[in-house]
């Protein structure tokens, strides 16, 4: 059987490589094509583009980059048919994915979506792409079975993917982690700065004047491995000396005392692994504008929707924000609130249950 995959973030590489490893150890002999990026071709599928070249974050930049984005569209169509795929498996990455849905459904293609849109939060209109052009729907967060239910639109709640792949570091890895030898693990803060390329442009700035307040603590801020890799070393260069660098996400937060975390999938990383965050985003003022008006949840991060309270502070204002992060990462080291934090991290897990999401994927594609 062959099997199409597309993945347009890191995320959902992440999510895509493990539902590969998934779908293949029950049926070894799938030929799988996709996009995503270094862990969807190291669990054996045939890479056709990286994510890298496809993600942009914003409406200005959606925009801008509008003539890659449909040559992206015709490229995709043209391989599909090429490889006659018996599923297209469509992950996260709506704003491409829910189109690519409706063509393949023209051209008889069952089409499985996991990590649905977040229509919960804005443009709840598309959700007759769903309805109309998906055979089988996986939910990873807990509240959205309820919502899609609510609109007459049945989902399988899968469990989320990041807590196995989490669990499953703590289990072989941690110990090997705590590998520095000159300075104490409690001093480490991570900087999460995000995945694409135009964030961590953006961010930089933001993150220079933080490290730089504080001379006497260590950052240490997480690339993703796709990145270009004269990127590690203009980031050298800019931050000041208490600053390092490293592509383990996982094994930063897994000494990390806090975390200053771009919003997005990172956020609910850095809440199973219990390190106490603040959550950021910069973008121009237009885009936050539009946003104010468009989006219709209160909170950005992962950790504060899924709980439905301001556990971590959100800083995302572009007016003063150099200024508001320093303030709100002081107020975090200096907090009396912390445990009250890992209680809210703690409810997390019991909202989101132990399930294997990957596994519980692969039954359910092969199942229906």
């Amino acid at each position: 059987m062959k099997i199409y995959i597309l993945a347009g973030e890191a995320s959902g590489d992440l999510h895509g490589g493990n539902l590969i490893s998934a779908l293949r150890k029950n049926h070894p002999s799938l030929e799988i094509r996709a996009w995503g990026g270094e862990k969807i071709q190291q669990a054996g599928a045939e890479l056709v583009k990286h994510y890298k070249n496809l993600a942009f974050m914003g409406f200005i930049e959606v925009l801008k980059n509008l003539p890659g984005i449909f040559k992206n569209f015709e490229f995709a169509k043209s391989d599909i048919l090429h490889f006659k795929p018996a599923i297209l498996i469509l992950i996260d990455y709506p704003g491409f994915n829910l189109r690519m849905a409706k063509w393949a459904h023209k051209h008889h293609i069952r089409v499985v979506y996991y990590v649905l849109p977040q229509l919960w939060a804005w443009n709840a209109h598309r959700i007759k792409y769903l309805e109309k052009y998906t055979h089988i729907r996986l939910a990873i967060l807990p509240f959205e079975k309820s919502y899609y239910q609510s609109k007459n639109l049945p989902v399988h709640y899968v469990g989320h993917p990041l807590v196995q792949t989490v669990a499953a570091f703590k289990k072989q890895n941690i110990k090997d982690s705590l590998d520095y030898q000159t300075l104490d693990p409690c001093e480490v803060i991570a900087l999460l700065p995000g995945s694409r390329l135009q964030e961590i442009r953006r961010h930089t700035p933001l993150l220079i004047s933080l490290v730089e307040k504080f001379p006497l603590l260590h950052f240490e801020l997480a690339l993703a491995p796709g990145l270009p890799e004269e990127m590690h070393f203009q980031l050298l260069q800019a931050f000041p000396k208490n600053f390092s660098i490293s592509k383990n996400t996982y094994q930063i937060l897994s000494k990390a005392k806090f975390a200053i975390v771009c919003s997005g999938t990172a956020t609910l990383e850095t809440a199973l692994f219990k390190v106490p965050q603040i959550v950021f985003y910069r973008t121009n003022f237009l885009n936050y504008l539009l946003a104010k008006v468009l989006i219709k949840v209160k909170y950005i991060s992962l950790v504060n929707l899924i709980l439905q309270k301001p556990l971590v502070k959100e800083v995302v204002n572009p007016l003063n924000q150099e200024e508001n992060l320093i303030k709100s990462f002081e107020e975090l080291m200096k907090s009396e609130n912390i445990e009250d934090i890992k209680r809210g991290y703690e409810e997390i897990d019991v909202k989101l249950g132990k399930k294997d999401a990957s596994e519980e994927c692969s039954k359910i594609i092969f199942n229906v």
